[in-house]
């Protein structure tokens, strides 16, 4: 049965500025849609496609539509528009011999169906009949978006992909003299329904929200937290807690006790061990495997020397939990990922990464002991991804997220600079407070966090910051900031700019107050966390400690909350997540704190 084509909603404008930025076309939909569209003169390619209009003929040369990928995803957003027209236009091409009986208005193309039995069996039920009848109606051109006519008076039909692509134009926002070839690569597309439903799916889910849970999900700007707070305030629970939004907080959510007695990499990724007479053979921990696990949430398609990801909708959070992180020298179990994690790079939408288990490592096993490696990773089923880790090795996959819980006591272990500027690290009590009263009914709830879609930050992304569109008041900001560490141990470099830069443009800011909140959870998590020390260490020009010369220089630079109260970033009402929850300043109360310790001769960032 025909469907009215007025009740199917399209989106209307299709065609909007922030979707003609480049848009690739993986491998994968290349290698798709030339099986299918390839002998209709169709070539795709990354960025731009094209098709051939006419023919070469002797000495004259053939003719070519370039066609800007874009249109892919236009086409999909018009999908169920475009596929129920093209239900007409097959009946249309069916009864293309009996044209001349069809020049005239409704009633007489009604009328001219029902009274031919050879044409009335072409359609299932008489509302099919209406609804074609007037599709052609020579007098009224309004059910085919003012179309020009299919049939001449004369009776001579115009092609069906001409006709088709006439009605295409009517309803996108694109000039005629643009979107001429677009018609015809929608009709094209319905002729090969398999493979415009994967366009459909694969453009809805690339530009949909994650999921309705974790819609609002905040991009981090590092992939690796320390959530520093006194034992029983809900750390680990809280990572858990981020898996259930993105995932079933099983697949998706891994917890490692870290023991006292881990000094080396190994003790988190495995070794080779030559003790088994067959010879050497790696030993896998967990978090070996759940690694992989990510990845195999990541991967679309793969070969030996490339891979191509899902949309972004399907890849999911997966946080792996280091429980008591500090139990042990983080330094030096941890110092392959704390090297590993600053390869991480974000170029034309593609992911890279430096191997934290390298292939020298699969070169150095026979079989048996490859096998049982691929197995005890859960990749037996995945031949394609063991075969480009054996030829690249296992990077960290861009989707994991390492949340590592600390207690500061005699029983644990500091952190020197290398892991702190590597990580966002959270006093915990007082970016997400325990709460007595709220202990039986929460009305207050974490944001859901998801991985980081950018390495380094870019100046055109700051378009999207209403507060600070030109980073002008971003960098002032570091700069000032930065000027009380000039020459001391604690002087901030481009990582941490990057990751200020990251983090602006990813809670986009619309006003000074919010643009100041993010500054304010800067401080507390990338600048006070590095500070420690006496007063020797801590002294700065003019007698006054670098504590009291950075309270002066946030009560500037944060002018606008620090006698009042900001928007708290990274907790919502439970049900009502739009509404603001109002909280003080946190560097503020964080450098009095601060200076208190300072005053007993030791001070120190940590709970």
């Amino acid at each position: 049965m025909l469907r009215p084509l007025h009740e199917i909603l399209i989106e209307k404008p299709l065609v909007l500025e922030a979707n003609l930025s480049d848009l690739k076309l993986s491998k994968y939909k290349q290698e798709r849609l030339a099986a299918v569209m390839g002998g209709m003169g169709y070539r795709f390619d990354l960025y731009t496609s094209y098709a051939v209009t006419d023919k070469a003929k002797n000495d004259k040369p053939a003719n070519y539509a370039v066609i800007p990928n874009q249109y892919f995803l236009f086409a999909s957003r018009m999908y169920e528009f475009a596929i129920e027209l093209y239900k007409y236009f097959d009946i249309y091409e069916k009864l293309r011999s009996f044209s001349s009986s069809f020049v005239g208005d409704y009633n007489h193309i009604k009328a001219a169906i029902n009274s031919n039995p050879d044409i009335r069996g072409k359609f299932s039920v008489d509302a099919d009949v209406e609804l074609f009848s007037k599709l052609l109606d020579k007098d009224n051109s309004e059910y085919r978006y003012d179309a020009k006519r299919f049939i001449s008076d004369a009776g001579i039909p115009r092609g069906a992909r001409d006709c088709f692509g006439s009605i295409i134009l009517k309803v996108i926002n694109l000039p005629d003299s643009s979107s001429s070839i677009f018609g015809r690569l929608v009709y094209d597309l319905c002729a090969n329904p398999s493979v415009y439903l994967e366009l459909r799916d694969y453009y809805k889910s690339q530009f949909e929200r994650i999921t309705e849970d974790n819609s609002n999900a905040l991009v981090l700007s590092k992939p690796f937290l320390l959530l520093a707070g006194i034992s029983g305030t809900g750390k680990s629970r809280f990572v858990r807690k981020q898996a259930q939004y993105s995932g079933d907080g099983k697949t998706n959510f891994e917890l490692v006790s870290v023991r006292p007695d881990w000094h080396e990499p190994s003790d988190l990724l495995g070794y080779i061990s030559r003790l088994n007479s067959d010879g050497a053979e790696y030993v896998v921990t967990n978090v070996l495997k759940f690694m992989v696990k990510a990845w195999l949430n990541i991967v679309e398609n793969v070969d030996a020397d490339s891979w191509s990801q899902k949309p972004f909708s399907q890849i999911s959070p997966f946080w792996l939990c280091l429980d008591e992180m500090n139990l042990a020298p983080v330094e030096q179990y941890f110092a392959d990922y704390l090297s590993v994690i600053e390869t991480r790079e974000w170029k034309d939408g593609e992911y890279s990464c430096d191997p934290l288990l390298k292939k020298d490592v699969f070169e150095q096993l026979k079989e048996p002991a490859l096998t049982k490696l691929q197995q005890d990773l859960g990749l037996q089923e995945h031949d394609d991804l063991w075969q480009y880790f054996i030829n690249h090795g296992i990077a960290i996959p861009f989707n994991l997220i390492v949340a590592g819980t600390v207690n500061m006591d005699e029983t644990t272990h500091g952190f020197s600079r290398k892991v702190i500027d590597r990580a966002l690290s959270f006093d915990f009590g007082e970016f997400f407070p325990n709460a007595v009263e709220e202990f039986f009914d929460e009305t207050l709830k974490p944001k859901a966090l998801s991985y980081p879609l950018f390495s380094h930050a870019k100046f055109e992304q700051f378009e999207t910051v209403a507060a600070d569109s030109d980073a002008v008041k971003t960098k002032a900001f570091f700069n000032t900031m930065n000027s009380v560490l000039k020459n001391t141990p604690f002087e901030l470099a481009y990582r941490a700019f990057n990751e200020l830069c990251l983090a602006v443009i990813s809670f986009a800011p619309k006003d000074d107050i919010e643009l100041a909140a993010v500054f304010d959870d800067f401080s507390m998590c990338k600048v006070l966390p590095r500070i420690e020390g006496d007063d020797d260490k801590l002294m700065g020009s003019a007698g006054q400690n670098l504590l009291e010369q950075l309270s002066s220089v946030l009560e500037s630079q944060l002018a606008v909350i620090w006698d009042q109260e900001r928007p708290d970033l990274l907790r919502e009402k439970r049900g009502f997540p739009d509404d603001v929850i109002s909280i003080p300043c946190r560097s503020r109360a964080k450098l009095a704190r601060m200076n208190q310790l300072l005053a007993r001769g030791f001070t120190s960032f940590w709970p």
